[in-house]
């Protein structure tokens, strides 16, 4: 039988497959559902910068900046009564999940200022919470932002939520940094345990009837996984943390991918909201059934074993696969196969 625990951000998973942050945790119901199917470890929902914002009638300095061009804006915003859940209710739902599973349960935050975040952040780890996920979902739109004053800023939040709480905790970020590696050892070099790669912005679409911006959510599929794929096998074993993988995982073969470029944990959430909690078990059982037929005995034999981390040069390793990719376009054998 192979062994398909794992150990993420300190705690005991019996699986890598995480529910990551989504409504799949806003019932009970379902949070039991995904622990009877296998699931590993449930991330809760996010709790939102602007909702513990709103609650304390603050104004934070990130959020009045550039207000009509963030994804997270004040102006697109829903009215107090429209948020789903306020931080009591948030802290409350935290604290049911935690009597209702034995998985552990991650919690979530969304936001990029201090704020309110490091009191919350508190009440999450008093609430019962085994870690906590901070989701730094912030799009920059000012011109006279900088790179460095952002990063900043992202530094100084973790660096200052780790001197207030002692559950583990991992930063969840989109892909756009000119120097991740850079960016993700002082993130680790700032307290972070983990790093969860990769947050992927909706991107809103013009209605050209209405002449309206319209929110527009497009779930996932596997060509997804590409991006955070590369990234965790270039910085595995170059940053010392432990690695999540988010987006694209639909398969037993996706999260197999993922563990092979130095993944801990696999997230899933948009297969789980297609497909619905059941298909934890199938990838389950393909994972083991793969294993079992290339005779790997444990994840842990896996992880890592398509990483960079022996190459020398990964930058060069990178720029001589780039090339080799073009060079073998063939367009005559792409117009063959489109007729």
């Amino acid at each position: 039988m192979v062994d398909l625990s794992t150990t993420y951000l300190g705690l005991k998973l019996r699986n890598p497959l995480v529910a990551s942050a989504s409504p799949l945790s806003e019932k009970v119901e379902t949070a039991r559902s995904l622990e009877e199917a296998g699931i590993g470890a449930i991330v809760m929902y996010s709790l939102f910068e602007e909702q513990i914002i709103q609650q304390s009638l603050e104004l934070d300095y990130y959020l009045s900046r550039g207000a009509y061009g963030s994804a997270e804006a004040v102006s697109y915003l829903p009215n107090g009564d429209r948020f789903r859940v306020g931080p009591e209710g948030y802290l409350k739902q935290v604290r049911r999940l935690k009597d209702a599973v034995k998985v552990p349960v991650i919690g979530s935050l969304n936001g990029v200022s201090t704020g309110g975040w490091i009191e919350y952040a508190q009440k999450i780890e008093d609430a019962g919470a085994d870690g906590l996920e901070l989701n730094l979902y912030y799009l920059p739109t000012d011109p006279q932002l900088t790179s460095d004053e952002l990063e900043y800023t992202y530094i100084t939040l973790v660096r200052n939520i780790r001197a207030r709480i002692k559950i583990p905790i991992a930063v969840k970020l989109a892909p756009f940094f000119t120097t991740l590696p850079n960016l993700a050892r002082r993130l680790a070099d700032a307290g972070a345990d983990g790093l969860v790669l990769f947050n992927r912005f909706y991107q809103p679409d013009f209605d050209l009837d209405a002449l309206e911006v319209v929110p527009s959510l497009i779930l996932s599929d596997s060509n997804h996984l590409r991006l955070p794929l590369r990234w965790i096998a270039i910085l595995y074993g170059r940053v010392k943390v432990d690695f999540a993988l988010t987006s694209g995982v639909h398969t037993a073969q996706d999260a197999i991918k993922a563990i092979m470029a130095g993944a801990s944990a696999v997230m899933m959430a948009s297969a789980l909201l297609k497909r619905g909690v059941s298909h934890v078990a199938t990838v389950l059982d393909d994972m083991r059934t793969w294993m079992e037929v290339r005779e790997y005995e444990s994840v842990e034999q896996m992880r890592g074993s398509m990483s960079q981390q022996s190459v020398a040069e990964p930058a060069a390793l990178e720029r001589a696969n780039y090339i080799k990719v073009l060079h073998s376009f063939n367009p005559y054998e792409m117009a063959r196969i489109d007729r």
